[in-house]
């Protein structure tokens, strides 16, 4: 009789609830087993799941369930971070609350999620819009705020005038808010602050203890924080251009010795210089309001032309009096890094040396490569950025960079202006701090009241949360809580006088840099963490191993490094130096683009709208509906705009959860974009059949059984295979290498199924029998973590005991997985020809004879007898003709 096909249909939710009510996921924290920490970034509950997710968290998964495999209380939690600006959108857009908004996609997405069989405990879980939760984040920002590590200062941002909103650097698009699509002013406003800045050493200097992080994240951390050594450099400013009451101009620089390659100054639009300056220069005044409406993030300034504008004002160089070089206002120039102005030196620099062509100013080459020519040298459309050796330098030349640094900051340290060194070493870091101030509803208040009398106030404990109001509207530009009618009037805590709360919300990355302590004990109504050991934070902490996309790479994952600092410092930790020991970044999911049509300008069609043919490996496409044309396109990241986009929910219902966890882990290296295709998932859930069908036919003929290892003939070449992969799989697992232990898999289900035919015939040999037993136990347990379901299925089949999720990761035996043989490779007057696969315990006679018995080296001697044959034991065979 056939066997039935495995119908994860059924047997996928049957496993699920038996799960779920058994408990089997919920984490005690007084487990007296090693803890084990594994997160995934939690998700945004934007309504629908996505294959991104369905990858993250089939990885996580199956480092939780083989952690648990191998003996440790594994704590793996799921959450929300549920507050943003979609929401808010959302609100306005469709006459919603945000709350319910959220709220309701909260419970589409955790109905999904559930259907992939995570171990998840769900015990643990929030939303990092419960006020139970921001109740602990204002106390956070409280204790921030008393420990100095909080300020409020006017800041430069940049303002949507239509909106009445700040708008993020990535919001302005062309110097436009990307809704409004108003002209965006540079404004300076009072705002909250996270003195990070304080801690960039720190957090610097933590990189190199990440050992379990990608260099690539480190590096570009690194790069952010951006420690320069350099020196401050004072230039008078020459008193005939300078405006009334101005004397010098402060410059930070990295390049000190290429001091005499200056030939401009150039300051931010919003410098005192410059204001200064516009008083009287009603264009300058014009250049630098246009300035103001450009964006002020990295990308915008490196991508802009550079523009400049002549303020009139002359600066004298320090090693000369009679040289003065002119100061302009420039665009690419910023008040929040350095000291807000520059030199320029364009031989030393690309940005210097477009500008300087642009407007016509000297380009002096003062380093050259050490084989240069100085007479001949010379710069012209790209800056010489290496190292070198000073040229048109007066008293450097000759000198290398560094020395002739050394030699500008002892000179310059021993001179003064305005009774102050005119040059100091200094560190600075590209590092600003952290602006958290956002004129949104939809996000944590700052739990602070202003009082006419008494200031900026923090909201005691005993009133904390500062709850968000239920009754907003949208109707209106800005901000919801700024125009509430009731919501921001208070007394004043400390004088009992009228006074208004704050309505600025925090920067939703405050809510994700800290949620990770909180699962460690989310049951804690008066503390954000628990200070325990045993059962809180500093027994749970660091994460093991933390799991999500490398676009996180500099900001959540920079400030989550901060935030486990300052609660340090505050007291909410004490023994946590870092808040992920394991970081690793997952590739995207990709899929084919299509368009309807041809020409490559035909609409966008979905995956599930199109027939794909494949003739003589030369693939087409039409459209199911009416057979047109489709052009297939590039492979892209799944977007909703180009209609890439698989549902899980349709992959989940046509094949189950199995089969997409288990293509998501085989097709690629899992920090590799994964190419999704049918043709690929179809490859999976045969797989899964297989599999089935291996166990279900076997398992009549093992009832009985007992597992144990062969000792000889076939059974001991399957007990072999199964050690070995039981060995290799769960080191691939430990070094996250899903892809790699699945191709073993495979690789032991060919060895199983070659076995498994016999049995059934009953041809096999007795000792067969118990071999096999223990080899498909073993592949049962070793699926486990991948496919759960089929796994439970295969593992109720042979008649185990318990769930297949609480069994202990398979043991081998390590004199199973060395091999008894070695391969040699082959030379024949020192070039190889082929190899030799002998006994690895033979002597070297036997080696030397089979050698010389192999067919290629026969022929290469030409029935005459080898000169000498040299053999390295176990390494190489060399027979010298």
């Amino acid at each position: 009789m056939a066997t039935e096909r495995y119908n994860p249909r059924a047997a996928e939710p049957k496993w699920q609830k038996a799960w779920n009510e058994a408990e089997l996921f919920t984490t005690k924290n007084d487990d007296p087993r090693p803890k084990y920490f594994v997160l995934e970034m939690f998700p945004y509950p934007s309504g629908r799941i996505h294959m991104g997710h369905v990858r993250n968290y089939t990885m996580g998964d199956v480092i939780a369930r083989w952690r648990r495999a191998m003996g440790y209380n594994v704590l793996h939690p799921m959450g929300w971070d549920a507050f943003g600006l979609p929401a808010e959108n959302a609100a306005r857009d469709n006459k919603v609350n945000p709350r319910d908004w959220t709220y309701a996609n909260i419970e589409t997405m955790k109905g999904q999620l559930k259907t992939m069989g995570l171990s998840l405990d769900w015990a643990r879980e929030f939303a990092t819009c419960d006020p139970d939760y921001y109740r602990h984040q204002q106390k956070l920002f409280v204790d921030f705020w008393s420990a100095g590590l909080v300020e409020r200062r006017s800041a430069k941002v940049n303002w949507d005038p239509v909106d009445m909103t700040v708008l993020a650097n990535e919001q302005v698009i062309d110097g436009r808010g990307w809704r409004s699509d108003a002209l965006v002013e540079q404004r300076d406003l009072t705002q909250w602050f996270f003195k990070i800045t304080s801690m960039a050493q720190e957090l610097l200097d933590g990189l190199d203890t990440l050992d379990r992080w990608p260099e690539k994240v480190r590096t570009m951390q690194a790069n952010w924080i951006g420690r320069s050594e350099g020196m401050l450099l004072r230039w008078k400013l020459d008193a005939a251009s300078a405006p009334e009451g101005e004397s010098e101009l402060e410059v930070y620089t990295t390049r000190p010795d290429t001091i005499f390659g200056a030939s401009f100054m150039a300051v931010a639009a919003d410098h005192p210089l410059a204001r200064k300056a516009a008083e009287n220069n009603p264009e300058l005044k014009a250049f630098i309001d246009e300035v103001r409406h450009m964006g002020t993030s990295a990308e915008a300034l490196e991508t802009a032309e550079k523009r400049g504008f002549d303020t009139g004002v002359r600066v004298v160089h320090p090693f000369d009096e009679s040289w003065t070089l002119p100061v302009y206002v420039a665009n690419f120039v910023l008040m929040d890094y350095g000291t807000g102005a520059i030199f320029g030196c364009p031989s030393g620099d690309q940005r210097d040396l477009d500008f300087a062509n642009k407007y016509g100013l000297k380009v002096v080459p003062v380093v050259m490569p050490e084989d240069g020519d100085a007479a001949t040298f010379q710069i012209i459309d790209e800056a010489f950025v290496d190292d070198g050796v000073m040229i048109n330098s007066r008293f450097l030349n000759g000198m290398t960079p560094k020395a002739a640094f050394d030699d500008v900051a002892k000179r310059l340290s021993e001179t003064t202006i305005n009774g102050r060194p005119q040059g100091e070493r200094k560190v600075q870091f590209r590092l600003r701090d952290w602006l958290i101030s956002r004129q949104r509803y939809w996000g944590c208040p700052i739990p602070v009241i202003h009082c006419q009398s008494c200031g900026a106030v923090p909201v005691p404990d005993k009133d904390l949360p500062v709850e968000l109001p239920m009754d907003v509207t949208f109707d209106k530009p800005g901000n919801p809580l700024d125009h509430h009618p009731t919501w921001k009037h208070v007394d004043c805590p400390t004088c009992g006088s009228k006074a208004v709360r704050d309505t600025d919300t925090m920067d939703t990355f405050v809510d994700s840099s800290w949620y990770f302590a909180r699962f460690t004990d989310p049951w804690n109504e008066n503390a954000p963490t628990t200070l325990s050991a045993v059962d809180g934070a500093n027994g749970w902490l660091p994460v093991n191993q933390y799991i999500g996309g490398v676009e996180h790479a500099i900001l959540h994952l920079l400030y989550s490094r901060f935030f486990i600092r300052a609660m340090k410092v505050t007291g909410h930790l004490n023994a946590v130096e870092e808040p992920f020991d394991g970081l690793f970044t997952q590739g995207m999911v990709v899929h084919e683009t299509y368009r309807a049509g041809s020409g490559g300008k035909g609409r966008f069609v979905q995956p599930s709208e199109v027939e794909i043919e494949e003739i003589d490996g030369k693939r087409s496409a039409t459209l199911i509906a009416d057979g047109s044309p489709v052009e297939i396109g590039a492979i892209e990241k799944m977007s909703k705009s180009k209609k890439n986009v698989v549902d899980p929910d349709d992959i989940l219902a046509s094949y189950g959860a199995d089969t997409a966890r288990w293509f998501v882990l085989s097709d690629s290296p899992p920090e590799r974009d994964v190419i999704w295709t049918e043709a690929g998932v179809e490859g999976a859930h045969r797989f899964v059949q297989r599999v089935w069908r291996l166990v279900s036919e076997t398992a009549p003929h093992l009832a009985g059984i007992a597992p144990q290892a062969g000792s000889a003939g076939e059974a001991a070449q399957l007990s072999a295979a199964a050690h070995k992969t039981v060995k290799a799989v769960g080191e691939d697992i430990g070094r996250l290498g899903f892809n790699k232990a699945v191709a073993r898999l495979y690789e032991l289900v060919n060895v199983l199924n070659a076995q498994a035919g016999p049995l059934a015939a009953g041809t096999a040999k007795p000792e067969m029998a118990g071999a096999l037993r223990e080899a498909t136990e073993m592949l049962v347990l070793m699926i486990a973590p991948m496919m759960p379901h089929l796994a439970e299925e295969c593992w109720s089949a042979l008649g185990g005991q318990d769930f297949v999720a609480n069994q202990p990761w398979p043991a081998f035996e390590a004199g199973l997985t060395v091999d008894n043989d070695v391969t040699y490779p082959v030379q024949v007057n020192g070039k190889k020809r082929g190899d030799l696969t002998i006994a690895r315990d033979a002597d070297q006679g036997t080696v030397e004879q089979a050698a010389l018995a192999l067919d290629f080296v026969q022929k290469a001697l030409e029935g005459k007898p080898p000169r000498k044959v040299i053999v390295v034991p176990q390494r190489i065979v060399n027979v010298v003709a």
